[in-house]
This record gives C-alpha cells, sequence and structure tokens, in this order.
C-alpha cells in the first residue's frame, strides 16, 4: 500500500517506481568501495536494495560523506530506481544525493562473523535486525494478520480476557503469582479460556488474543514462560465442530503466509512444497488409535527413577505423549493430524467426557508435521453444573474462585467447545525455525529476562 506521509517510499515498493526518482532513508546493511563506485546496501524494515554511487555523478562531498557509512548507520539517500535482474529484488538504485543521520561510535557488535547463541540472546535486541531475524517476525506478523482476518471473516468478536486473574486454568503448579493490593494473591493469566466461555454466553462466538505465562521449568525447543495464544471459543459448538474450525483456521494461516511471505520463506531457505500440502481434510487418530500405533513401532516411554536413573517400558494407555511420541506419531504423516479423546486422568477439569467412553474426555490436540509439534490443545467443555462441581472439588481448586464460572452452568448453559493455538509454535513450525526463541521479538525463558 502507498505511503500517504511526506514522500516516504520503502524498498518493498521499489518494484513500482522504476525509472524514477525516490527518496530512500534507512541503515546501512553492508558497504562495499571499488574505486570510483560505492555499493551501500540499505535495509529499511520492508526490504534490503543496492544502491550504486558513482563518483562522476554526485558532488565530491557526497562520495567522500559516503565513506565514513559503516555497518547499522543510519542515512538517507535520493536517487532514480533501475531494473536489474541480477539484483535481489529485480531493481538497484542510482544514487544523486546522501545524507547521514547518525554515526555508531563503535562498530557494530554483530558482525557478518559467527556468534554463539548466548552472545546473540543478550544482544537480541540489535539480533533482530538480522536478515533471518526480520524474516520470521515478518512471517510472525502475517500469522496474526491471517488469524484476526479468519475469525472477523467467520462472525467471531474478539473479547479479550484478562491478564491478572485469581485462580489458575491449567493447573496451579505453573503459576506466576503475584500481591494483588489488599485482595490477596492474584496470577498471570496461564490461558483466556475460562473468561472466553463468559463472552461465548453472551456473544456467541467469540476469540481471545493476547499473551500467556506459564513458570513451567522447562528448558525444550519448544518452550516460553510468556507467549501468545489465540482461544476461540463457540456456544452450541461440540467437538467435532471444533475439529472443523481448528483445519480451516490452520489451513487459512499457511495459505495466507505461502501468499504473502514468499520473500520472507526464501530467506529462511524453507522447503514451501511441504506448506502447500497444508490442505483439509487433516489426519485424525482417536488416542487409542495412536497408542496401539506407538506400541507396534515399539516407541518406548522413559521414566526418570527415584535414584535419578532412567528406565524404559512399553508405552502404556493413559499416559500422555511426550514430544518423542508426537513425533513418532506424525513421521507417517506430511500434514497436520489431530489426536482426540484422551484419557480424562491426563487432561483439565473442565473437559467434557465422553458419553460412549467415561475414561476419556471430549479433547483434542493437533500435531504439525516435520517436528512442530502440538500446536493447538482444546475441548468440548464440561456444560452440566454439578459435573462441573463434582470435578472443581476432585481437583481440589478453590470453590469460591471459580464460583462465576460454575454460573455459566447455571444460567442457560449450553454445549460449548473452544480451543488455544500457541502463535510461537505455529510460527516456528511454518518458518522451520530451529528454537521457539527466535520467533518472538524478546523471548522469555527460565534462564533468560532480559533485554
Amino acid at each position: 500500500m502507498e505511503s500517504r506521509y511526506k514522500t516516504y517510499i520503502y524498498v518493498e515498493q521499489l518494484g513500482n517506481y522504476i525509472g524514477k526518482e525516490v527518496t530512500l532513508r534507512g541503515w546501512v546493511y553492508d558497504r562495499t568501495e571499488k574505486g570510483k563506485l560505492q555499493f551501500i546496501k540499505l535495509r529499511d524494515g520492508t526490504g534490503i536494495v543496492q544502491c550504486v554511487l558513482f563518483k562522476p555523478n554526485v558532488a565530491e562531498e557526497v562520495f567522500e560523506r559516503a565513506k565514513t557509512l559503516v555497518q547499522e548507520a543510519s542515512f538517507g539517500i535520493r536517487g532514480t530506481v533501475r531494473e536489474d535482474a541480477r539484483a535481489p529484488g529485480g531493481v538497484e538504485v542510482d544514487i544523486a544525493d546522501l545524507w547521514i543521520y547518525h554515526i555508531p561510535p563503535e562498530q557494530y557488535p554483530i558482525t557478518p562473523k559467527e556468534h554463539g547463541i548466548e552472545f546473540l540472546m543478550e544482544h537480541r535486541h540489535l539480533w533482530l535486525r538480522s536478515q533471518r531475524q526480520w524474516a520470521i517476525l515478518r512471517v510472525r506478523a502475517a500469522v496474526v494478520r491471517a488469524i484476526r482476518e479468519f475469525f472477523d471473516a467467520h462472525g467471531f468478536v474478539l473479547a479479550d480476557s484478562p491478564i491478572l486473574t485469581p485462580n489458575a486454568c491449567e493447573g496451579t503448579s505453573t503459576l506466576f503469582e503475584t500481591e494483588y493490593f489488599d485482595l490477596g494473591k492474584a496470577y498471570l493469566s496461564q490461558s483466556g479460556q475460562l473468561y472466553a466461555e463468559a463472552s461465548a454466553m453472551a456473544l456467541g462466538r467469540v476469540y481471545t488474543f493476547g499473551p500467556t505465562f506459564r513458570a513451567e521449568r522447562s528448558k525444550t525447543r519448544r518452550h516460553l514462560t510468556e507467549f501468545w495464544m489465540v482461544e476461540p471459543e463457540m456456544a452450541f459448538f461440540d467437538l467435532d465442530d471444533t475439529m472443523d474450525l481448528a483445519e480451516d483456521l490452520v489451513e487459512h494461516i499457511v495459505q495466507t503466509v505461502l501468499r504473502q511471505c514468499q520473500r520472507e520463506l526464501a530467506v529462511l531457505g524453507r522447503d514451501t512444497s511441504k506448506l502447500e500440502k497444508v490442505r483439509r481434510p487433516f489426519y485424525r487418530l482417536s488416542y487409542t488409535e495412536a497408542v496401539e500405533y506407538l506400541q507396534k513401532r515399539g516407541v518406548k516411554l522413559i521414566k526418570k527413577n527415584p535414584d535419578g536413573s532412567e528406565s524404559q517400558h512399553d508405552f502404556p494407555w493413559g499416559e500422555d505423549f511426550g514430544a518423542p511420541q508426537e513425533e513418532a506419531i506424525m513421521e507417517q504423516f506430511d500434514k497436520p493430524c489431530i489426536i482426540h479423546r484422551y484419557p480424562a486422568e491426563v487432561k483439565a477439569f473442565y473437559m467434557k467426557r465422553d458419553p460412549s467412553d467415561p475414561r476419556v474426555v471430549l479433547a483434542m490436540d493437533m500435531l504439525a508435521p516435520e517436528g512442530g509439534g502440538e500446536i493447538i490443545g482444546g475441548s468440548q467443555r464440561e456444560d452440566d453444573y454439578d459435573r462441573l462441581l463434582e470435578r472443581i472439588r476432585a481437583e481440589h481448586l478453590p470453590l469460591e474462585a471459580f464460583q462465576w464460572y460454575l454460573d455459566l452452568r447455571k444460567y442457560g448453559s449450553v454445549p460449548h467447545s473452544g480451543f488455544g493455538l500457541g502463535l510461537e509454535r505455529t510460527v516456528k513450525w511454518i518458518t522451520g525455525a530451529e528454537h521457539i526463541r527466535e520467533v518472538i521479538p524478546f523471548p522469555r525463558m527460565i534462564y533468560r529476562i532480559v533485554p
């Protein structure tokens, strides 16, 4: 979209300005000099373009001024856009004038050489400027847009849930706790779901989209302590409706990224042929079928013994899946798979039991291929007052804190369902990023809270 602000033109728009004079502003990505020529790569947040400075075409002081440019100096140019099939983006800019905003007083810390991950994480505020991180975060932005477009187009109402809550949603062991004035303890939200259920009873179909927090002492490539989730909640939806909606959403996200982020995916070296296969219908397995598959494959459950050693066991029915089991299940699939109807003991208190098999709840997880792991978790919610009350007591949860939640079953209760999609896990899978810390601007992990 053309900018109406002053005369600003951006790198991503240059294809529309062939043969025209433009003004660009940005930072030095790289600069080389060959006699009467200087080649300056300018990045402005939308892309990188090579700008060519030919000494006979500019004033002497402009040519000399350009020689002072170093990596990440900020500057502006005026020049003519020239088509060049060899150049990234298909264009270059011949410079007629150049001015400087700022020259760094010392060498930029992140140079073209290899740097260790700890160094890069300590300089995350600068690492974001690298081409790979730029591409990942632009894909993230496209995923967020696609999510909002999908729900807004399907009649959902955005009804965000509070971040400070008086009670747990996913168990009390992973809560960040704080004092809340004179009212006692408050907690950072693990999920917006419970409040989304209340919103759905008012608005029918809603979604909440925001940060959530888990105080898990986990160091895996899939875990953050602060991450973003989108959580739709739908009155009158059953589990099958919810699985259909989840498939529709993920297909829309992936296909939108393929249409809008070809340049970014190319920077990342992503094999887009694998993403092109992400079309409905996805695969589906019941939990029981998945366990039978693991047992036939000989996939073991590894448990830690009291003495610290590990032992292997045949994977039993009733155990929750970990990353090894999820990856083993997904080896057979080239697009996402939904696992449904999990054992009640490994799922949350608010999930509805399957009337045909009370051992399991009407829950589902969506697993992504290529090691993507779980990207969606959801369920049909327990809509019966007495049964939900029984579950709250069985979990030893504070009844007073959940009284408002029980009220939803007291006044006009209906069948309803929902799920949560983890933004960072989804972006990690789509971009092919090795670690989840790369797909959020400033990751929060058990061992890092700065920058």
